[in-house]
């Protein structure tokens, strides 16, 4: 029996710009998901995370989808397996907390079956459990979850690799998240901002470019430890985000 933990995040620039292949920043959080793994005569999935309302229905066939992907990358026979989940990161969009459950379970898979995978490996695999749960995902969430810390993180379209460097958040320090209680299907949206992009390519470059402006000043912001502009930068950030429908 191995029990492993792996946290949740938040991103401060890029969510769903990421997803085409522009820079993000995002940072993992002090909230974890923990993942106890047993080898049973059956498998068994027992869900102990705290929940936003509606969260665990909603996501029940993703997660099983996540799961079974997760049990094939690592080559593990599923049916005899009994996994626990639990930890204090709330099961919420835009936690990162599918990330979290993936890595925490392939890191304690990695343990318990001695398959010798290194933290690199480890994020390849919960890369793979993340596909159960948004399709095509970037690979953001899964990396902080995975690595930990304070990243820049962007991904090349042509070749999938992502390219993750570490920043200096100069300490910890305090965020407040607002919970809506509402959860979002991720693959839903990615391919409804996917066909409206097709539909209004010139509208959707001219944003992009004004994405590319905010994150070049972000970096000098984040660099200067200027909290105040990089909370200005996140409101124009989201105000684009609203305009690509997110």
């Amino acid at each position: 029996m191995v029990t492993a933990s792996a946290p949740g995040k938040l991103i401060q620039f890029g969510e769903h710009f990421v997803v085409y292949g522009l820079p993000a920043v995002a940072a993992a959080i002090d909230a974890r998901t923990t993942a106890k793994v047993e080898r049973s005569e059956k498998h068994q999935l027992i869900d102990n995370r705290p929940e936003t309302p509606g969260y665990k229905r909603e996501k029940a066939s993703q997660q099983t989808d996540s799961i079974q992907r997760i049990f094939k990358a690592m080559g593990v026979d599923g049916s005899k397996v009994k996994i626990t989940l639990g930890g204090d990161l709330v099961m919420a969009s835009g936690v990162g907390a599918s990330a979290a459950s993936c890595s925490a379970i392939a890191a304690a898979l990695n343990a318990e079956f001695n398959l010798g995978l290194d933290l690199d490996g480890i994020n390849g695999i919960a890369y793979e459990g993340e596909k159960g749960y948004h399709g095509t995902p970037s690979g953001i969430d899964n990396s902080c979850s995975t690595f930990g810390g304070f990243i820049r993180f962007e991904k090349a379209l042509s070749t999938c690799k992502s390219l993750i460097t570490p920043l200096d958040s100069g300490g910890s320090f305090t965020v407040v998240v607002g919970n809506t209680g509402m959860t979002s299907n991720t693959t839903k949206v990615v391919e409804d901002v996917r066909r409206q992009m097709e539909k209004e390519p010139h509208r959707f470059e001219k944003i992009f470019n004004m994405y590319r402006d905010i994150i070049s000043d972000a970096n000098l912001a984040l660099k200067k430890k200027d909290l105040r502009k990089v909370g200005e930068l996140m409101n124009k950030n989201h105000d684009l985000l609203r305009q690509i429908g997110v």
